[in-house]
């Protein structure tokens, strides 16, 4: 089979200069989309539809090619290099494809509220995680490994995550507070925003310092720079009605 490879140049903290590379080989899961609605999010050559958080002028740390938006270097959340999309969203389904590099961290957040005072995309945003669940470099919690609702839901014994490498595809569905995570063709959890159970979810877990959390009805898509490398295909959305 012949391959297609994107290669990568990041800077990994203290580890120094690594290559790393993205590929293309693996034939991805794909979404069935049959209804009518859908609008793809990623043109897969530019970043037309995205921008910096919080960061006016050209993104530097994302690369649009061949179909795929990678992140081409992240070192920790201090740096913010997430990328949001222009236009904001309430009701929808999105799905996506992604690939995560070893050890790589990153995940998909919704109703982002972009404004100075939030100093990340996750402060508002409730996150799908990405991780590298077995390659990762320390102890994870539950709560923090891939298809999490981060901090707040775990995922159900339906979660079969493929390899490092390879491609996953995900989903979220947010429906009038009614919210569900899928992966490869598997509901993996679901939840109902804004219920007596996910306000003590929220004020006595992690964002228990972060009011706004979790609370706008609407806002942008954000795909987070978090540290290592990250690759999505296949962006598409599909609005719900209010």
């Amino acid at each position: 089979m012949k391959l297609k490879t994107i290669t990568v140049l990041l800077t990994a903290g203290l580890l120094g200069t690594a290559v790393v590379a993205i590929s293309n080989d693996d034939k991805p899961a794909t979404v069935n989309v049959t209804k009518k609605g859908w609008v793809s999010l990623f043109d897969g050559k530019t970043l037309n539809g995205w921008h910096a958080y919080n960061k006016p002028g050209t993104v530097t740390n994302w690369t649009a090619k061949d179909g795929i938006l990678a992140c081409v270097g992240s070192e920790h959340e201090s740096t913010n290099g997430d990328i949001v999309t222009d236009k904001e969203y309430g009701n929808f389904e999105l799905t996506w494809d992604w690939q995560i590099g070893k050890g790589s961290n990153s995940g998909v957040m919704y109703h982002v509220v972009e404004d100075a005072k939030y100093p990340y995309t996750f402060t508002t945003g409730p996150e799908y995680q990405l991780i590298d669940e077995v390659g990762w470099d320390g102890k994870l919690e539950d709560w923090q490994k891939a298809g999490c609702d981060y901090a707040m839901h775990l995922p159900n014994d339906k979660k079969k995550l493929k390899p490092v490498g390879e491609w996953n595809t995900s989903k979220i569905v947010f429906n009038k507070g009614h919210v569900e995570h899928w992966l490869n063709g598997a509901k993996i959890l679901e939840f109902e925003a804004w219920s007596p159970e996910w306000s003590k979810k929220k004020t006595t877990g992690k964002w228990k310092d972060d009011p706004d959390y979790g609370m706008a009805k609407k806002g942008r898509i954000a795909l987070q720079a978090h540290g290592g490398k990250i690759a999505f295909k296949n962006i598409k959305i599909m609005e719900l009605a209010d």
